[in-house]
């Protein structure tokens, strides 16, 4: 509950998933953390559709022992995410880290289908929701960060560097492009920070079993594993947890400079700081696809 005292955390795109257990975990750690999102309960849901709110992050965070609070922001409207920033600036006059958390294009997301026959409206959305968000989110949120020392910016993204190096087959053009332009965001900032008491990078979890994900298939986070019996690549998933206290444990070493640049898994993480996931166990997805090509079957309990 000391490691992050005194920090001040932005998460942005906290409503749900990685985000929403990043969230709590460094609240948790002691940080003051401003969740944001567009799902409120004082508004309704927003275009994902989805009943999860970030009054609901922030009641969680409370009830771990942390203190924060819930912002409902559109991360693609710059004058909401300047009043966020001008917000934290008054009632705490730093900003010591910020995760980049925000997408929920998925919704757009069209399997099998090449550029020229993908929906371009969809298409074009995904990419103001995945993109330009972070780049708003980071243009307003880093003159700010810059007053204080060691600010940390981490940027959430699906894949590892070498992974995304490559064109990601079936998921679509714009996902494609959403996922590896997050890559260059890291590496412009890297490069402009170098100067600069900062430390950008970026983070990636495996096979989330988010919200979405685990009503997919029709199991809870209790029981997650019976949908095991009839999808035995669920086997790799892991909890939103399990990257979240990777990332607690990451903005509270105090050589965390050593990765700028970089994009570390949720097992890289755990690894590092000898953190698990909530039942014990270390999922290496990135590993497994790295070693494999693809999920093994007969290996996810190696990978676990």
């Amino acid at each position: 509950m000391t490691a992050l005292k005194g920090k001040i955390a932005l998460v942005a795109g906290a409503t749900r998933g990685a985000g929403r257990a990043i969230a709590v975990e460094l609240a948790r750690a002691g940080a003051f953390v401003y969740v944001t999102g567009r799902s409120s309960s004082a508004t309704g849901p927003s275009e994902i559709g989805r009943p999860e709110t970030i009054e609901e992050t922030e009641a969680l965070l409370h009830a771990a022992g942390g203190q924060g609070k819930s912002i409902r922001v559109n991360h693609v409207d710059p004058d909401q995410v300047e009043s966020l920033l001008q917000t934290i600036q008054e009632e705490q006059g730093r900003l010591d880290i910020l995760v980049n958390d925000m997408f929920g294009g998925d919704r757009y997301a069209e399997w099998n289908k090449p550029l020229w026959e993908h929906n371009l409206e969809g298409g074009l959305r995904m990419l103001r929701m995945g993109v330009d968000t972070h780049l708003i989110t980071l243009s307003k949120a880093i003159p700010l960060m810059l007053r204080t020392t060691n600010g940390i910016i981490i940027e959430m993204t699906d894949g590892t560097e070498e992974y995304n190096s490559n064109f990601r087959q079936n998921v679509g053009a714009y996902y494609d492009l959403v996922k590896a332009s997050v890559g260059r965001i890291i590496k412009a900032l890297t490069f402009e920070l170098a100067n600069e008491p900062m430390t950008a990078l970026g983070v990636t979890p495996g096979w989330l079993r988010s919200e979405m994900m685990l009503e997919n298939f029709g199991v809870t986070e209790q029981n997650w594993r019976d949908a095991c019996i009839s999808t035995p690549d669920f086997g790799i998933s892991e909890s939103p947890t399990y990257v979240a206290r990777g990332i607690a444990a990451l903005v509270a070493d105090s050589h965390v400079a050593r990765f700028a640049g970089r994009t570390l898994t949720s097992k890289q993480l755990a690894d590092l700081y000898d953190v698990t996931d909530v039942d014990g166990s270390r999922p290496d997805c990135w590993g497994m696809l790295e070693q494999y090509g693809d999920i093994d079957e007969s290996h996810i309990e190696a990978f676990r």
